[in-house]
């Protein structure tokens, strides 16, 4: 998947700091409802993505490496692709999704909103 089409899906778990307007992953919570996308926060709200009631299309990174990558391999859920935002990304959960064949990019949901949200 590229960002184009990453934006085309609904539902996304966004992981990091959902709570603190500072962070970015507030804004890209924030930023994601308000274009009609459905949100589930975790890290802060939710304490796992197992947690996620519904299913989820993407999975947001926004978190620091090695929770990120913790909160990864304890995942249950099936989703369709993972955004490694800058800053969340390190060899070792680059090598655990090329080891299990999880599909991701890295990139930024903000810069994916503004070029082709829902909205646009």
């Amino acid at each position: 998947m590229d960002l184009k089409e990453i934006m085309q899906q609904k539902k996304f778990a966004v992981v990091g700091d959902t709570i603190n307007e500072e962070k970015y992953a507030f804004k890209i919570k924030k930023g994601l409802e308000n274009n009609g996308y459905d949100v589930y926060p975790v890290g802060k709200e939710l304490s796992s993505l197992n947690d996620i009631s519904d299913e989820v299309d993407i999975i947001d990174l926004c978190i620091n490496p090695v929770k990120g990558l913790s909160l990864v391999k304890e995942c249950k859920k099936p989703f369709k692709c993972i955004v490694i935002q800058p800053g969340a990304e390190s060899e070792e959960i680059f090598s655990y999704l090329n080891q299990n064949n999880l599909p991701y990019i890295e990139g930024c949901l903000l810069v994916g909103l503004s070029l082709y949200s829902k909205n646009n």
